[in-house]
């Protein structure tokens, strides 16, 4: 039972003290190398991240009994391989701002921000294989592989009008990816057989899935002054989310859809129509619906197991349902 209103600290709660040591980690990889990259690791791990990806990871391995330890090295693993992936995708998309604050490529030059990327990738591959798992530093591999041939595929097909599958796939490498990694590798490190790791791995995928919905549904009901940039911006820029596909399926005849469908984006008196009209359609609920049935599909997953009720998790419970109450 969920106990009273959800906010982060509900589910921090049990995995405080570890998260401390995880910002501790983080923060200590750029110790012997250049002064500018400590600068900037600093800067990155400053600006004000939920740390939701470690979290997992440490109710994760804490309700199947990991070592403390190996744990805290593997979500900072997860956490730099995530903040990695920010310093890029914000110099591909020319973003001078994250939550507000700017971003590295907004005060460094491009080239230097590629090679301080890349060094974060290569400090979060090395804490991976700090955690003496093999397969941990598999799971690491393949996870980044998965975001870097999403965004690829997103670029060269960013013209392109997508299903819900297509959709669907590119959230799981944009997104999910990293949960089913939190969840998985964290499973890997703990005394389980394999169907507790394969019930892990569902959860953090359908967890995982339902946050990003949730942040394309906020993408369009959010307010400019809350989220930082202007209502629907994905769809500004071009990006076709679950609402606006919702929206395509149930207006087909709608104009403004067959100039979605043309390819074409940034006409200013169609978007300023378009964007309420998806808006009031109930294209919103329906996405949250969609979000829901993940969200439902993956304490299934959990419940199955039939773990003792821990603190870890109930939290990681009261995580699955914060994801899909962020939007009120």
């Amino acid at each position: 039972m969920v106990r009273g209103p959800l906010t982060t600290a509900t589910f921090f709660s049990p995995v405080q003290e570890s998260l401390r040591l995880v910002e501790r980690r983080m923060r200590a990889q750029s110790d012997g190398h250049h002064p500018d990259l400590a600068a900037a690791l600093k800067h990155l791990l400053s600006s004000g991240g939920k740390r939701v990806r470690p979290a997992v990871a440490l109710l994760t391995g804490g309700m199947l009994g990991a070592d403390r330890d190996r744990l805290v090295t593997l979500s900072a693993a997860i956490e730099l391989l995530h903040t990695a992936t920010l310093v890029h995708d914000d110099l591909i998309d020319g973003a001078l701002l994250r939550r507000g604050i700017p971003t590295l490529n907004a005060r460094w030059t491009p080239a230097s921000t590629v090679l301080a990327g890349d060094f974060i990738f290569a400090r979060a591959a090395k804490l991976a294989s700090e955690t003496d798992s093999v397969e941990v530093m598999r799971l690491f591999a393949e996870t980044l592989s998965t975001i870097v041939n999403g965004e690829i595929t997103q670029m060269f097909s960013s013209q392109e009008i997508t299903c819900r599958d297509d959709y669907y796939e590119r959230i799981y490498a944009k997104t999910a990816s990293m949960f089913v990694l939190a969840t998985t590798a964290a499973a890997v490190l703990s005394p389980v057989d394999e169907d507790v790791i394969e019930a892990l791995r569902t959860f953090g995928y359908e967890i995982g899935m339902a946050f990003q919905v949730v942040d394309d549904v906020l993408d369009f009901t959010g307010e400019q002054a809350t989220v930082g940039k202007p209502v629907a911006s994905d769809l500004r820029q071009g990006l076709i989310t679950l609402p606006t596909i919702i929206y395509m399926e149930s207006h087909p005849d709608d104009p403004d859809v067959a100039y979605l469908k043309d390819g074409s984006y940034y006409n200013e008196t169609r978007l300023n129509r378009l964007i309420p009209a998806i808006r009031e359609s109930g294209a919103i609920e329906e996405a949250l619906y969609a979000a829901r049935q993940f969200v439902d599909r993956g304490l299934e997953a959990l419940a199955e197991l039939a773990l003792p009720l821990t603190a870890e998790r109930q939290a990681l419970e009261d995580l699955a349902s914060y994801i899909v109450s962020r939007h009120r």
